[in-house]
């Protein structure tokens, strides 16, 4: 089992289309959500509509650089944290970095094993805020508050039911294994059985599709669930 929902959304920042992939599919692997830029602008527009929990930007981009990127961020007040990737061994591209706000810097090539033991350990220094709130199309969930709402109105959930709720939310689009939800949901509790996980499934079913809404929660046959909404709240597709 991985290591659960602290590992959040990850936006990967790069101009190599090979590099993105990568990462994307070897983050992905490790637990991560992951959100993808092909440059400056791009990332600075998917974080003003999809934040991330954290950020892996590379330096070198055509259009706007990382360091121009990590510089708008912290004057727009985002103290994302931000891990800084450059093809340069160079001290002066390390405290460039650093000085424009990254926290943390990796030079190209590195193992993606210590790509995630450094993003685990930003996540970590960075505890959930009050203000964090998740928003899947139509559905929006408070953390903080243990609040929930569909399409503007609030949603009853009990605690579990909000906890499996938020680790499908935050993996959005993320198929998940029953071992997973179970892993992330009610740790590692080996008295409960993994048909649990279909239970619960099944409550917040009846309380997302009241009103005839159509499905969020989707079945992925012999894998696991995963929450796919639409912004009208229809949940086709």
């Amino acid at each position: 089992m991985d290591g659960g929902i602290a590992r959040g959304r990850v936006l990967v920042v790069d101009d190599d289309p090979a590099i993105r992939r990568s990462l994307e599919r070897g983050l992905r692997l490790a637990g991560f959500a992951v959100a993808l830029a092909e440059g400056g602008r791009p990332a600075l527009d998917r974080m003003g509509a999809e934040p991330a929990d954290v950020v892996v930007l590379d330096i070198s981009m055509p259009d706007v650089d990382g360091i121009q990127v990590c510089r708008t961020l912290r004057a727009d007040g985002n103290d994302v944290p931000v891990l800084m990737l450059s093809a340069l061994d160079e001290t002066a591209d390390r405290i460039a970095g650093l000085q424009a706000g990254g926290d943390d810097y990796l030079v190209k090539p590195f193992a993606l094993q210590e790509l995630v033991l450094r993003l685990e350990a930003l996540l970590r220094r960075r505890p959930p805020r009050a203000t964090d709130v998740v928003r899947v199309g139509p559905l929006e969930l408070d953390p903080a508050a243990r609040a929930a709402r569909l399409g503007g109105e609030p949603l009853s959930l009990t605690r579990r039911e909000f906890e499996l709720l938020e680790v499908l939310a935050r993996n959005t689009g993320i198929v998940l294994t029953r071992d997973q939800l179970l892993d992330r949901v009610w740790g590692y509790d080996f008295e409960v059985r993994t048909d649990a996980v279909d239970t619960f499934v099944s409550y917040l079913r009846r309380k997302l599709e009241g009103g005839g809404r159509a499905r969020c929660i989707h079945t992925v046959r012999g894998v696991g669930f995963v929450l796919r909404c639409d912004d009208d709240g229809s949940g086709r597709g």
